[in-house]
């Protein structure tokens, strides 16, 4: 067959392929690249460009340092030259060192290092951009600098500097004491009660310079509140009071859930539904958010289920060394929620497992003084440090590990109330409470204590009353405290704080509005004809302020004119008969009760110096004749009635 009509062929048939695909080129040889010979010549036209570049910038700061005074001198232009030379040819030599070898790593890929940046990966090994040509190549700070940071890291190491007091609010609760507070998780919202058996709620977002709270009410009648907390959500609030039934309220403050109360004829208390005396404390589980916890002078401890108010969950009993019942005044759950505290009036600290309610796990016999109500117990953040507020003036820290004696043991802290608290701060550094004082006896306390040495660092005199209730909340660094005389205090820093205060302090006072009332009773008839329906009323507000704008109904009326008057006015006691009048009415202080004697009063001055009635008839009236009675007529009518009767 002749080759060159197979030829021929094949070129028909790419012909006819590049009509319907579109494109040519069938059967044509592809070409090769070489990749070596190609990245070869990439880098090489890298490193010149790279070169073109430091050259003209090498050239601009030596015409700037030509203009101005150098602190340093720097290498001339043709030493770094040199020095390019020698990195570009110590690149080459690599290059055909590692030519045979392309995986190497030691091969530099793209433009040189810049000499300075070489120089210094030479002395220290600094990772990251190179510095720029006018940096003076020490890493060293100066001495002003070096003290700065010092006292930067003194600042941060000392935990009196973050206490948040240089700033204060006042909020007032009332008149007598605030036995509870309660901050909701996020720090929104405040809840204040008090022994005037009210709970107030104040909302940081929604007040203003005014200070006032939105809501108040008694959910508990008449008894004391002894404890108020939100749970870890803040959707709900543990309200503790003087009866023996804990309530617990929703975020506006209605009912939810009421405890039931248990039956006082039992003696065993592990047998009854729920509590049968008054509350001392309660506290939420700090992971689980439908339970918590009460104490009671029925000498139990029992926790509740919010999904059951009908029963308790578990009862937990302190026993003396006897094994005697005895009265829990505060509780509390450990961090975690594992363990299960509570101070008791013999003086000891009783601490359960929260699964295991029969025995106790921790327990300490001669904590406090016997007698004395244990106000507060509170476990660091870190769970393995307890404090205890006592009744004895005293706070003692324990680590749980070892519960036989305390840790450290501050005294001379004075104690009046069954509730004053102490917490930790939130690094778990310090540990604070509140010092109770007698009326016009001196300033209440806050008073710092450092966790480690246990030394008192620092004190807040708050106000002339007792300080009862403290609380430092972790997320707004604000401390809140509750006073012996009604007040609720907020101290903040604008600095190191967070929301809280600072957002209501900002607002302006809102003004008062006038009290808008109906200008006219509006009848609704929904079925009257057109020509006997009345116009809609407008928004009273509307109309309030078209009168405002009107000059005659906005006209402030005019004040009384005292004196003879002035202006064109005449005084209310002018000239006229009506005002003349008017004042002898004013004047008139005669007593006209019994009118019978009014008119006779006059009767003898209008028969001797008749004027109205007698003149009219002198002409006409006749002279009145009357006979003349005897003496035997006037006996007789002197007589009684019966003797008549008889005769």
């Amino acid at each position: 067959m002749d080759p060159k009509k197979v030829d021929e062929g094949k070129m028909s048939g790419d012909g006819d392929i590049g009509s319907v695909m579109g494109f040519s080129g069938f059967g044509k040889k592809a070409r090769t690249f070489d990749f070596d010979a190609i990245f070869e010549q990439t880098r090489r036209t890298a490193i010149e460009r790279s070169q073109r570049v430091l050259e003209e910038r090498q050239k601009e700061t030596q015409m700037e340092e030509d203009g101005e005074s150098s602190k340093s001198v720097k290498p001339s232009v043709h030493s770094q030259k040199e020095k390019l030379a020698a990195a570009s040819s110590r690149v080459h030599e690599s290059d055909s060192s590692s030519g045979s070898d392309s995986d190497s790593d030691s091969e530099l890929i793209g433009p040189p290092v810049p000499p300075q940046h070489a120089a210094q990966e030479d002395e220290d090994e600094l990772v990251g951009p190179p510095l720029p040509p006018g940096y003076s190549g020490s890493t060293a700070h100066s001495d002003d600098d070096d003290e700065e940071e010092a006292q930067d890291d003194d600042d941060d190491d000392n935990p009196v500097k973050k206490i948040p007091d240089t700033h204060e609010i006042t909020l007032q609760h009332g008149t007598k004491t605030v036995s509870a507070l309660g901050l909701d998780p996020s720090g929104a919202r405040l809840v204040t009660g008090g022994y005037d058996y009210d709970v107030r709620f104040w909302d940081f977002a929604g007040m203003d310079q005014a200070l006032q709270a939105f809501r108040s009410l008694q959910p508990c009648e008449c008894h004391q509140i002894k404890s108020l907390q939100y749970s870890i959500t803040g959707d709900v609030i543990l309200v503790v009071s003087g009866n023996a039934q804990a309530k617990v309220l929703d975020r506006d403050g209605f009912n939810v859930m009421e405890c039931v109360k248990g039956d006082q004829y039992i003696v065993d208390m592990a047998n009854t539904k729920g509590h049968t005396a008054m509350l001392n404390c309660g506290c939420w589980h700090p992971k689980i958010k439908e339970e918590f916890m009460t104490c009671s002078n029925d000498g139990t401890v029992r926790t509740w289920d919010l999904n059951s108010e009908k029963k308790h969950k578990s009862v937990f009993k302190p026993r003396s060394l006897q094994g005697k019942k005895v009265t829990p005044t505060c509780c509390t759950y450990s961090r975690d929620g594992k363990l299960i505290a509570a101070g008791c009036q013999d003086g000891t600290i009783q601490i359960w497992d929260r699964n295991l309610s029969v025995h106790t796990k921790f327990h300490c016999r001669q904590a406090h003084t016997p007698g004395s109500d244990t106000s507060c117990l509170s476990f660091s953040y870190d769970g393995m440090t307890l404090a205890s507020r006592g009744g004895d003036d005293t706070l003692k820290t324990w680590d749980i590990r070892n519960f036989r004696k305390p840790v450290n043991v501050a005294t001379g802290l004075t104690n009046y109330f069954s509730m004053t608290d102490c917490c930790f701060s939130p690094d778990d550094k310090l540990l604070v409470t509140g010092t109770s004082v007698k009326k016009d006896g001196g300033n209440g306390k806050l008073v710092f204590f450092d966790r480690g040495s246990f030394q008192r660092v620092y004190e807040i005199e708050v106000t002339n009353a007792s300080v009862v209730r403290c609380l430092w909340h972790p997320k707004l660094n604000q401390i809140m405290v509750g006073t012996g005389n009604g007040l609720a205090k907020v101290y903040y820093d604008p600095v190191k704080s967070h929301r809280g205060a600072k957002l209501c302090v900002v607002k302006s006072q809102r003004k008062e509005k006038q009290a808008e009332t109906l200008t006219q009773d509006y009848i609704i008839t929904p079925h009257a004809l057109p020509m006997f329906r009345e116009a809609r009323q407008r928004s009273t507000r509307k109309q309030l302020e078209k009168d405002r704008l009107d000059p005659k109904k906005s006209h402030k009326p005019e004040p009384p004119v005292s004196g003879p008057g002035r202006g064109g006015r005449v005084a209310a006691h002018g000239g006229t008969l009506s005002s003349f009048i008017v004042k002898n009415i004013a004047l008139d202080k005669t007593d006209d009760s019994n009118p019978r004697e009014a008119i006779l009063r006059h009767a003898k001055d209008a028969s001797e110096n008749p004027y109205w009635v007698a003149p009219a008839y002198t002409q006409t009236q006749p002279e009145p004749v009357f006979a003349e009675e005897s003496e035997e007529d006037e006996e007789a009518d002197k007589e009684p009635e019966w003797k008549k009767r008889k005769i």
